[in-house]
């Protein structure tokens, strides 16, 4: 079973991008490369379970086993030495990075109050997009009762396009809601 995005691509995006930019050959045609989410757990440094907690939400997210992140140096004025725990990633690719951006844009994001669309200037120049959300309680997965302390996460996507315009086109097709 496919997943929907995958034939969205296959049958809506690729066609309309061929023609939009002249693509001479179907492989230039821009495509998910990975999704990396990432929370940074800054009190994890005096609670060492805030960092246990911050995992297993990051894993009913993402539906992966996320890898805990490490400071590379030392900073005095954050009490921060080098190799302390201070977060938590994880790396989606294939048919999970695609069940993801599924959820993420038509059950997510729609959650979230006041929601008026992605600001679309948030592209990198090479084609990549980076959006933070404030709190994890957008996602369907996380209880609210269950829930210790209010995180906010890094979501970045990361595409094959050349430029932020081809990346912008792709993900627009692809469904991301954008503000107009």
């Amino acid at each position: 079973m496919t997943s929907r995005l995958k034939e969205k691509y296959q049958k809506e995006v690729v066609p309309a991008l061929m023609e939009k930019f002249q693509y001479k050959n179907i492989m230039e045609v821009p495509r998910l490369e990975k999704i990396v989410i990432n929370m940074g757990v800054g009190e994890a440094k005096e609670n060492p379970k805030t960092l246990e907690s911050a995992v297993k939400e990051l894993e009913l997210i993402s539906g992966q086993k996320p890898v805990v992140t490490q400071a590379k140096k030392s900073i005095a004025n954050f009490k921060l030495r080098g190799g302390m725990k201070v977060g938590t990633k994880v790396t989606l690719r294939g048919e999970k990075m695609l069940d993801f951006l599924d959820k993420l844009m038509n059950i997510s994001l729609p959650r979230v109050r006041d929601f008026r669309g992605l600001n679309s200037s948030s592209f990198d120049g090479r084609g990549n997009y980076a959006l933070g959300i404030k709190e994890q309680l957008i996602f369907p997965e996380i209880e609210y009762d269950m829930v210790e302390n209010i995180r906010g996460l890094d979501i970045v996507i990361v595409t094959t396009a050349k430029t932020d315009e081809e990346a912008k086109a792709f993900l627009e097709l692809m469904g991301m809601p954008f503000k107009k």
